[in-house]
This record gives C-alpha cells, structure tokens and sequence, in this order.
C-alpha cells in the first residue's frame, strides 16, 4: 500500500504525537495571544505583507501526494479590484446559503463563530490565497492523468501551509465559499480539472483583533493507543 507504515513506525508516530500534546501544554500561556490571533482570526490586518512572508507560501508543495501526482494550485491575489470580485460573488451565494442552502440547524452552529455572509475581510487582508484541487491532470500527450486521493493530498498541502503561515506570524481562517467554486475558477481564469478546496484570507492581525475562546477537546477524546 502507498501509505503502509511498519509497526516501529507506527510507534514512533505515537510517542511524537504524545509529546507534542504535552509540550504544546507547556506553552499554553507563553503563547496565549499569538494563538488566539493566529489560530483561526478573521485578519483585521493593520499592514501590508512584506517580501519575505512570501516564502511560507513555498511549504505547501513540499507536501506529500498521492503516487507524488501534486494536484494542487495555488492561487495568490493580492490586486484590489480582484480581491473585491472575488467578495462579490462569495457575498451573494454566502447570502443564499445562509437563508435557504444551509437550514437553520448548520445556521444555528455557525453562531458561535459570529459568521454570517458579509465578507469584508476579503478586501482588508493584503493577500488571499485560493487552493484548488486537481481532481485530475493531463499526459504529454493531452490524455486524462488519474490524480490518487487527490482532495486528501491538497488537504495535506493546506495543512502544511497553514502551520507555516503561522510560524511567519501572520494569521489566516479556513474558509470553503459553499457553491462559489465554479464561478471562482472562472473569475480566476482555472481549467475545469480545478475545483476550489479552500480559501484563506492572510495578513497580521490588527491590534484590535478578537476571537471566539473556543474549548479544545481533551487528549484522551481525540487519541486512542491500542
């Protein structure tokens, strides 16, 4: 199997994941505002990107994939008029998803994270950054290439890219447009092989930026060693 692991690495995956859970503990406090505005921050941002938090956009195609097929674009925007395009169209399908499309009880559990379908740091954050999942690729001779598990593959990449944002200092929030990727592949000039995953708006958080406290589930919840 492509992501067979041997038992000795299976051990040694579980004695990491343990000490990660127990030092990241230790650091709760020390770390306590650069977690809350970086986690998942709407990203008042207060300046511009600067040169060199470009390289963390560099982590993501180090990912693994499956069969090393990559089936992943990424998608910058940082021009203006773009930008507010793009808020444009996720504002009105946001708008019906939240009054018909999504029902009240999906309504009802976004409460907590004070969304709704007003976007507006889609224009503040100085740089979006729109991933898109090749579902497939092409042969050197135009024939359909088979991309393997390609939506957990680009998940992965997005997971890389989300720790190295952070380590830069900067902050983002997973976003996934609901019924705006066909008409964001279009606006963005995308083949039809890319399907939009995942949107993350990045920036530095504003002096004033706040998020909700939300409450992590125990050690014990998410892990089981057997």
């Amino acid at each position: 199997s492509m992501f067979s692991l041997t038992p000795v690495l299976i051990a040694v995956v579980c004695v990491l994941i343990v000490w990660i859970f127990k030092n990241a503990d230790r650091g709760v406090e020390r770390r306590k505002g650069e977690a809350r505005a970086g986690s998942e921050a709407r990203p008042w941002v207060d300046a511009d990107l600067k040169d060199s938090t470009d390289l963390p956009q560099v982590e993501e195609g180090t990912a693994p994939s499956g069969a090393h097929t990559e089936p992943w674009t990424f998608v910058v925007v940082k021009d203006p008029d773009m930008k507010h395009q793009i808020r444009e169209i996720i504002e009105e399908e946001e708008k019906i998803n939240y009054l018909k499309r999504m029902g009240q009880r999906w309504v009802t559990d976004l409460k907590k994270l004070r969304t709704n379908w007003i976007k507006e740091y889609l224009d503040t954050a100085p740089v979006l950054i729109l991933i898109f999942k090749q579902v497939h690729g092409f042969t050197a001779n135009g024939k359909k290439k088979v991309h393997y598990y390609n939506e957990i593959s680009v998940s992965i990449a997005c997971g890389i890219l989300l720790a190295a944002l952070q380590n830069a200092g900067l902050v983002t929030v997973t976003t996934t447009p609901l019924n705006c990727g066909p008409r964001l592949r279009v606006l963005l000039s995308r083949p039809t092989n890319e399907k939009l995953l995942m949107l993350l708006p990045v920036g530095y958080p504003s002096k004033e930026a706040t998020v909700p406290d939300l409450k992590r589930k125990p050690l014990d919840q998410v892990m089981v060693t057997v």
